[in-house]
């Protein structure tokens, strides 16, 4: 498998938690861990596979890391580029802006021409609305430290298996299953 380039923000220990877990998930040393803050365009550009993470702040919104990188990678063209996202969310005290960071982050990739791999399933969550959902599937991994911490060890490792297909042969068909 080609090197992957695994992008999130070192300020939330949470996340960084996580990113660490999706790197030893892999078992193998092809992902390269950046930190999104540090990052430009030249990073982006050096992967075809990329995995970026983000929890969500206040009321839906992106990390100020992402929020002060986005708009510098404007220029940024990834067509043909496979973007896995995960994110991190508290679906009890924020139930109707669960993971919103992960849905503004799949705009900005698909924007710029990445094809989005890795969704999964919302079910054995419990929210009102999420910016993570789309066609009845989360963006990406979306896990909840705060309320589901059983549980993320088992889904990160699901997921890496799923990326490990998806980056290599391709994104499943929409009616295909996800049961991260």
């Amino acid at each position: 498998m080609k090197k992957i380039g695994l992008f999130y923000g070192t300020a939330t220990a949470k996340t960084a938690a996580v990113a660490k877990k999706i790197k030893e998930a892999f078992g193998e040393d092809i992902v390269d861990i950046i930190p999104v803050e540090q990052s430009e365009e030249k990073e982006f550009n050096a992967y075809e596979y990329i995995i970026a993470g983000s929890s969500t702040w206040f009321d839906g919104e992106l990390p100020t890391y992402w929020d002060e990188t986005l708009p510098e990678l404007t220029g940024l063209d990834l067509t043909g580029k496979k973007v896995a996202l995960f994110g991190l969310g508290d679906q009890k005290k924020y139930p109707d802006n669960f993971a919103d960071g992960i849905g503004i982050l799949a705009k900005a990739f698909t924007d710029r021409g990445a094809t989005l791999v890795g969704r999964t399933s919302p079910e054995g969550y419990h929210f009102n609305r999420s910016g993570a959902l789309q066609n009845g599937q989360f963006l990406g991994l979306i896990l909840d430290i705060e309320n589901q911490s059983d549980k993320t060890d088992e889904r990160v490792r699901k997921w890496v298996g799923q990326l490990k297909n998806e980056f290599e042969k391709g994104a499943p068909s929409s009616d295909e299953e996800f049961n991260c």
